[in-house]
């Protein structure tokens, strides 16, 4: 009988029980990837397409598929999605050029049907009466919702009224696009080549007519009538109002289940109590060595902070910073690219640290020469950071360009701006780093004897952290932009907030097993339960930032559903360490740091995450707030809140085991984890929510076009919502100094210590105890 069971905590299971959990895991991965790539499969087939040629109703060629092409790949290379955005997706100072383009369009093609004056403004829309107004706007949108492409000859015939009131559009964006705007912080001689200009002028046009126009055979358009303009004829169509719906009641009723999960399989005498405090190990060489890590990650988080205030000024002074001129030598697009990249790279820094870390810890070996390992995979991932970073800059400043700036140095979207090659460079990285995490756990993996437990865990999620990363080569800038934007979201959603998370969540599973807060079978349970709800939703979930990106709306209904039930995956093993927090006061004291930074994650997971993740969930909440300032709510809550929460634990965690006591600031670690999280609720409710709002309303009431116009950007409002950011910002930027100070005083304590040959059993105690 003993050799047909296993034991989970109290109860005794039959040994079929045993792959019960991990079989669900692999069922939930094969349907999930199934749908997606399912999914994908439909997007490639029915993306929009670029015609070989726009012509006139006289058949004069307008624009040609090469110079559509052409103008995408200059757009990217010279910052792309970090100055303004296509289809909602990039930056939120500059236009949405597709929303931009498609009313100054649809205005000077009013004014040809109206007067034969295609130089007719929103002004003069609005001076008539309202029954020659909607008669206006009624022969508009018959004039834009009429698809006249033709596929068999791939050809786009434009209506005599639209291909006049183009060349009103060109001639606007050929001052734009050369000049620059200041209120929008575009650069004054951002393209001066005229071929340039023309083609990204062509590429933005051919966004907007893919927004307008209707698809075969549908009543929306190819971007399901994204962004809203009812000059042009686009509201959000109805099935958006009741896939919201269904969102809403799948959220609750996902909520609940996961709460009865949770209840039915906890056990009264599955928490254990740490006898007494823990001693301070004695770090290993490759250990030492991966402090440097958390160094690294601590001075670009730094470097972060300081880009984030460069990048939101500019939103006040968009040509400088408090009067120095910076425009020229860092310009808005570089500094946001430069954020956004930073945060990824100090937060997986964190990450693929804490995997070395533990490693050892977990395997309780120390392979030879591991130390050389560690510190040239950091000397690597260094170059790549400053190359990519440097590529970067070259590219929006254009000293870089085409598919130079490709491949060395800014790709164009969001999140994953670094070159080819830096990006190659890194995958290899990532590699090199699971060969180093193997060789330190072999030893666990040979004596763990089952295949899926917490050891071999640990290595899967591992695996899937170059293999998920490694999905962002499934484009280049030549890829149209519908099916890029569905393989970088594998990359943003499926890579940081999937399978980054479920490595560090097993990690904090398996560290809490070791510590004595959870049960080595309750602590695998529950990290088997949080992956299979990780995935099962988060999977599929995926293509809730795909609702206007040129795809069929059975792409909204699959991923308002599944992107609702993303809300609460942490929380599961949060509960465990608030349950054994209580009755571990001796633990509470000695890692109460780390567990209070991990505590955080889980709450901003809820807020973040959660309930300003729903801001970019339900569909028609979504329709108006696309490329809105509702979106950073979001992405500062969940990206710093959640991701970064969680790498400062993890690094915290692995500090205070092989810090002596007087090199660790217990006082600034505290002081530091309130005023970061302080400073972000001041973020929160002092800037970004009341601005983000009030563009929402605007955005609901008059269109996407206006909630990105200048005159809602440099308004009073918008203004003085980004002076009041002042405050949170200063906050959290001293918290994270002192943070940065502490992790400095640690390392160098560390640094003092001798080394062990190999990791012990019992800890050795290197300090006053």
């Amino acid at each position: 009988m003993a050799d047909s069971t296993i034991n989970l905590g109290a109860k005794v299971q039959p040994q079929y029980k045993r792959w019960g959990l991990p079989a669900w895991l692999v069922f939930i991965c094969v349907v999930t990837f199934t749908v997606l790539l399912s999914a994908g499969a439909v997007i490639y087939k029915n993306a929009p397409p670029i015609p070989d040629k726009i012509v006139s109703s006289q058949q004069e060629i307008i624009l040609t598929h090469d110079q559509i092409e052409h103008g995408q790949i200059t757009y990217l290379g010279r910052g792309g999605q970090h100055i303004g955005s296509i289809w909602g997706h990039g930056s939120y100072l500059a236009p949405d050029w597709t929303a931009d383009v498609l009313h100054r369009w649809g205005l000077a093609t009013a004014g040809v049907l109206y007067n034969n004056d295609r130089t007719f403004s929103q002004e003069d829309l609005e001076a008539l009466s309202d029954v020659e107004r909607a008669t206006l706007q009624a022969r508009v949108q018959q004039e834009f919702k009429i698809n006249r492409y033709a596929e068999d000859v791939d050809t786009l015939t434009l209506s005599p009224a639209q291909t006049k009131g183009l060349e009103q559009v060109f001639a606007d964006y050929h001052e734009l696009l050369s000049n620059g705007s200041a209120i929008h912080s575009i650069p004054r001689g951002w393209f001066k080549d005229e071929s340039e200009i023309h083609d990204v002028t062509a590429f933005l046009t051919w966004t907007a007519w893919s927004a307008s126009a209707n698809r075969p055979n549908a009543p929306f358009s190819y971007t399901a009538n994204f962004p809203h303009d009812d000059l042009i004829g686009n509201n959000a169509p109805g099935q958006f109002v009741i896939w919201s719906i269904v969102s809403v009641i799948v959220l609750i009723a996902g909520i609940a289940g996961f709460i009865f999960i949770y209840l039915t399989q906890e056990d009264a005498d599955e928490i254990q109590v740490v006898e007494s405090r823990p001693s301070i190990r004695i770090a290993t060489p490759s250990q030492k060595a991966t402090t440097l890590f958390f160094g690294v990650a601590m001075a670009l988080f730094c470097v972060q902070i300081l880009m984030g205030m460069v990048t939101a000024h500019y939103a006040v002074e968009g040509e400088g910073f408090y009067g120095v001129p910076i425009q020229d030598y860092l310009p808005y697009a570089a500094s946001r690219t430069w954020h956004l990249q930073l945060a990824v790279f100090w937060i997986a820094t964190c990450w693929l640290a804490a995997g070395l870390y533990f490693a050892p810890r977990f395997g309780k070996h120390e392979p030879k020469f591991q130390v050389w390992g560690n510190s040239t995979l950091l000397v690597a991932l260094t170059v790549v950071v400053v190359g990519s970073l440097v590529g970067a800059w070259a590219s929006v400043q254009g000293i870089l360009g085409g598919d130079n700036s490709f491949w060395f140095g800014h790709q164009g979207y969001e999140y994953v701006e670094l070159g080819r090659l830096w990006q190659l460079l890194l995958i290899g990285g990532m590699v090199f780093w699971l060969f180093l995490m193997y060789r330190a756990l072999k030893p666990a993996l040979k004596g763990e004897g089952s295949k899926t437990g917490l050891n071999h865990f640990f290595l899967y999620s591992a695996i899937t952290i170059p293999l998920f990363y490694a999905s962002g080569l499934m484009y280049t800038n030549h890829t149209p932009v519908s099916i890029a934007e569905y393989w970088r979201w594998w990359v943003v959603h499926l890579w940081v907030e999937g399978f980054f998370e479920v490595f560090a969540t097993v990690a904090i599973a398996y560290l809490c097993s070791e510590l004595g807060f959870l049960k080595r079978s309750s602590a695998l349970r529950a990290t088997y339960l949080t992956t299979i709800l990780y995935l099962g939703s988060g999977v599929i979930g995926t293509l809730h930032h795909l609702y206007f990106s040129g795809t069929p709306v059975f792409i909204t209904a699959m991923g308002a559903v599944a992107s609702a039930l993303e809300v609460v995956p942490l929380t599961l093993i949060g509960f465990e360490v608030l349950k054994s927090m209580r009755l571990s006061k001796e633990a509470e004291g000695f890692y109460r740091l780390p567990l209070k930074f991990f505590i955080a994650t889980c709450f901003w997971n809820l807020v973040g995450a959660g309930v300003f993740g729903f801001l970019i969930n339900p569909p028609i909440v979504l329709y108006y707030s696309q490329g809105l300032n509702t979106t950073p709510i979001h992405a500062h809550s969940a990206l710093y809140g959640v991701y970064g929460s969680l790498a400062i634990a993890l690094m915290l965690f692995a500090l205070r085991e092989i810090t002596p006591d007087e090199a660790w600031d217990e006082k600034g670690f505290n002081f530091s984890f309130w005023w970061i999280n302080i400073g972000l609720v001041l973020m929160m409710v002092m800037g970004l929510i009341p601005n983000g709002f009030y563009q929402l309303v605007q955005s609901v009431n008059h269109g996407t076009w206006y909630a990105r116009s200048a005159e809602v950007i440099g308004s009073a409002w918008m203004q003085w919502t980004v002076w009041l950011r002042i405050p949170g910002d200063m906050v959290f930027a001293i918290g994270a100094i002192v943070l940065v100070v502490s992790v400095v005083r640690a390392i160098y304590g560390i640094f003092q210590q001798p080394t062990q040959a190999q990791p012990d059993d019992i800890p050795i105690i290197t300090s006053k105890s």
